[in-house]
């Protein structure tokens, strides 16, 4: 599986990290690349776009015409997983100018609206899939405020949406790359198996990893 990390700005190497365990956890060989440069894309399996700061993020997609092959990764029906800034990134609506989003994910956020970086905050979070809560990490949260039809709600805190999933796409508000748990990543680009119900031995693994 070539896995690609979108790496103009983010947590590059902690996801790189964490598709690679979560791919060892089914017996795959993740090939992970890092992508600065246009037609690196379209050779992947599966795309991780993390977080930063969405501004620069979209502004640096655009430029070296990473988004269009972003738009067509998707449209192919290929994973993608978007976290934080990423998840703003995705949406069809950041509610600021300044983003120019990939509208690829039918959901408008707010940004920033966990508050900032000293509002930062962990919490065990029931993910729709997953057997036991995962410790979501919230650094400059942004929370869904509005969701598609097509949008399945897979996690909320505080009764606002926080992970969501869209055809092949599944983003969350919060850092999953920070924890030593996989099982975010797993969910992601192994559905089928979780989908088909036989993913418990894998599920186990990554609830172990992360004590």
């Amino acid at each position: 599986m070539k896995a690609g990390v979108i790496a103009v700005q983010g947590d590059v190497s902690e996801h790189a990290d964490a598709v690679r365990r979560a791919a060892a956890s089914h017996g795959v060989d993740a090939d992970v690349v890092e992508i600065r440069d246009a037609g690196v894309v379209p050779e992947c399996d599966v795309l991780l776009l993390p977080g930063g700061e969405s501004t620069t993020i979209s502004r640096l997609l655009c430029d070296e015409g990473i988004d269009e092959e972003i738009r067509d990764h998707v449209a192919a029906d290929k994973p993608l997983l978007a976290t934080c800034a990423g998840l703003i990134v995705a949406s069809r609506d950041a509610k600021d100018d300044r983003v120019a989003t990939l509208d690829v994910l039918d959901v408008s956020v707010d940004r920033n609206a966990f508050g900032r970086q000293a509002d930062s905050f962990e919490a065990p979070l029931d993910v729709a899939g997953l057997d036991d809560p995962f410790p979501a990490v919230f650094i400059r949260a942004p929370v869904i405020d509005e969701v598609g039809a097509d949008v399945e709600v897979l996690a909320s805190w505080d009764d606002d949406p926080v992970a969501v999933q869209q055809g092949s796409i599944i983003a969350t508000s919060f850092h999953p790359e920070l924890t030593p748990d996989s099982r975010i990543h797993d969910l992601a680009f192994f559905r089928q198996e979780h989908a088909a119900g036989g993913d418990g031995d894998e599920a186990d693994d990554g609830a172990e990893v992360e004590a």
